[in-house]
């Protein structure tokens, strides 16, 4: 899928997609608790990139026990940004964020981070070659020493092991309310449009944008998520 594409997927999605992904929530809680532990040793007063923010969970989150911090928000979808601005400005912390309509290659380089957030993004990149880029584009926007905190959906397609853990992982989307004609879009789409990679060659891929040997910290069903430090 193009990246036209699946910017007009996410503006169509936007005003109902928490709603949508609500029955998921716990799968996401954890991923936000255990964040918490990872951006410990981040400044008081941190200035922390979210790439590909969506409707600016895991932003809320941060502000909520990071009182001190402050957010750049960037995603391509204007519709999911203008979400997350609403949220931003209903719980109160609107004036600790700025917000940013495009992609991560589009901020200038001049404003480094102490941390950054990319969850569930990367894996539309289907190319290798720019995968590894997008990553080392959000490492020069880093200031040293800092902390990229990612997640994406990993497994070695070619198993039996995913074929395996499909039937749960789609069982439980089916709980969440997604018909089945829905699902198989959903099956297809994960053949065509989403890159799944064993988890070391996604930590092989980040590593190869700037960082660190990767740490996976979380795993739930085929959603993995990594911290590594800035080399």
């Amino acid at each position: 899928m193009r990246q036209e594409e699946l910017k007009t997927l996410f503006d169509q999605q936007a005003p109902g997609y928490d709603q949508q992904w609500s029955r998921m929530s716990p799968l996401r809680n954890c991923l936000h608790f255990l964040l918490e532990s990872v951006f410990a040793e981040l400044p008081a007063d941190a200035d922390i990139l979210c790439v590909g923010v969506g409707t600016g969970v895991e932003l809320a989150h941060l502000a909520r026990v990071f009182p001190q911090w402050t957010f750049h928000a960037v995603d391509p979808s204007g519709a999911m940004l203008e979400v997350c601005r609403q949220r931003a400005a209903a719980e109160g912390f609107a004036s600790r964020c700025r917000f940013h309509e495009g992609y991560v290659d589009s901020l200038p380089r001049e404003r480094r981070y102490h941390g950054a957030t990319c969850f569930l993004v990367s894996q539309f990149i289907l190319s290798p070659e720019a995968r590894t880029g997008f990553f080392r584009e959000i490492a020069v926007r880093l200031v040293p020493g800092a902390t990229l905190a990612s997640s994406d959906l990993a497994s070695d397609r070619a198993s039996r092991e995913y074929e395996q853990l499909l039937i749960p992982w789609f069982r439980m989307m089916s709980q969440s309310g997604m018909q089945a004609d829905a699902l198989e879009r959903m099956r297809a789409a994960y053949a065509r449009d989403v890159a799944i990679l064993p988890s070391a060659q996604i930590a092989a891929l980040i590593e190869s944008g700037g960082f660190e040997t990767p740490v996976q910290f979380y795993q739930a069903g085929l959603i993995h998520g990594w911290f590594s430090r800035l080399r």
